[in-house]
C-alpha cells in the first residue's frame, strides 16, 4: 500500500507540476523510449545475476510492496515452539526431541504452529541447533560461533536481491543518457526539417534522461531500499532462535530462555512477557494448539 501511494504521490507531483508550469504531458509520452530504457536495464540485470537470484528478485518485490515481513503473531507462535521443543528436551530427554525435529512435518509441535512449519528456513534452523543440543557434545560458545557464520550466510543470501536492484537503480540514469542520446541522433537526421518538427524530436529525446533518472531515484531505489528492510526483518526470527537456545544451553529454564528471544524482537512487533506467558503457560494457548 505504501509503494502505491508513495508512486501516486511522486508521479503526480512530477506531472502536476510540470503541467502546472504550462507544459505539454503528451511531449512526455515517448514509449519507445521507455521501450529503450525499461529493456536495457533488465537486460543488464539479467546479465548481472544467476537465475536464483533473478527468481528471489521478484519474490522480494512482492514481499517489499506487500510489506511482508515477521508480524507479532508471527513471533509468538516461533516463541511457542521453542518453548515446548526445550520443556520436552527437559522432561523426557534427547529421545523425546529427537522424533520432533527429525521429521518436523510430522511433528505435532509444529504442527500445532503452522506459520512456524510453513517457514522453512527457520522450521530447518530449530531443528538442525536441536540436533546438536541433544547430541550433548557441542560447547554454548562453539554453538554461537557456527551460528553466527550460518547468519552471515542467510543475511547474504537474503540480500542479494537487495544489491542487483540498487545495481540497476544506479545504472538508470546512465541507460536514460543512451536513450536520449539515440533521440538526439534521430533529430540530427531530420536537420533539414522546420523547427517545429525538430524542437519535438529533441524533447523527446531528453525525455530518455528524465524518465531514467525519476525511475532511478524515485521507483527502483526506493523500492531496493524497502527489500532491504523487509527481508533484514525476516532475520529477526533466527535471532530470537539464537539467543532463546543459547540461554537454554547456559542452564536457563526455557521460560527463562524464552525472555531472552523476547528481548531481541523489535518494539513495535514484541509481545509482552504477559503474552508468551499466557502463550506457554501449561492450559494456556501453547497447550491449547498442541491438544489440537
Amino acid at each position: 500500500m505504501n509503494f502505491i501511494v508513495g508512486l501516486i504521490i511522486g508521479v503526480g507531483s512530477m506531472l502536476g507540476g510540470y503541467a502546472a508550469m504550462g507544459g505539454y504531458l503528451k511531449v512526455i509520452w515517448q514509449p519507445w523510449e521507455y521501450v529503450i530504457i525499461c529493456g536495457m536495464a533488465l537486460g543488464t540485470f539479467v546479465i548481472a545475476n544467476p537465475f536464483y537470484t533473478i527468481k528471489d528478485s521478484g519474490k522480494a518485490l512482492v514481499e517489499a510492496i506487500l510489506d511482508k515481513g515477521p508480524k507479532a503473531r508471527d513471533h509468538l507462535d516461533l516463541l511457542g515452539v521453542l518453548h515446548m521443543l526445550m520443556r520436552e528436551l527437559r522432561t523426557n530427554g534427547r529421545s523425546g526431541v529427537e522424533a520432533h525435529v527429525d521429521k518436523p512435518d510430522e511433528s505435532e509441535i509444529f504442527k500445532a504452529f503452522p506459520r512456524v512449519l510453513a517457514d522453512h528456513g527457520i522450521t530447518a534452523f530449530v531443528c538442525d541447533y536441536m540436533r546438536l543440543i541433544i547430541i550433548g557434545n557441542a560447547k554454548p560458545h562453539e554453538i554461537e560461533a557456527l551460528m553466527d557464520e550460518e547468519l552471515q550466510t542467510i543475511h547474504r543470501d537474503k540480500t542479494k536481491p537487495y544489491h542487483a536492484m540498487t545495481q540497476v537503480a544506479e545504472s538508470l540514469p546512465a541507460i536514460g543518457i543512451i536513450a536520449a542520446v539515440l533521440g538526439v541522433i534521430k533529430a540530427m537526421g531530420a536537420l533539414d526539417q522546420s523547427p517545429e518538427l525538430l524542437g519535438a524530436l529533441i524533447g523527446a529525446a531528453l525525455v530518455g534522461t528524465l524518465v531514467g533518472i525519476f525511475m532511478s531515484y524515485g521507483i527502483v531505489g526506493p523500492l531496493a531500499s524497502k527489500i532491504k528492510v523487509v527481508r533484514e526483518k525476516q532475520m529477526r526470527p533466527y535471532i530470537i532462535v539464537k539467543q532463546t537456545l543459547l540461554a537454554f544451553m547456559a542452564g536457563a529454564m526455557p521460560q527463562i530462555a524464552l525472555e531472552y528471544g523476547r528481548k531481541t524482537i523489535p518494539s513495535k512487533e514484541r509481545p509482552s512477557i504477559d503474552q508468551v506467558e499466557t502463550e506457554t503457560a501449561p492450559g494456556g494457548g501453547g497447550d491449547a494448539r498442541e491438544a489440537a
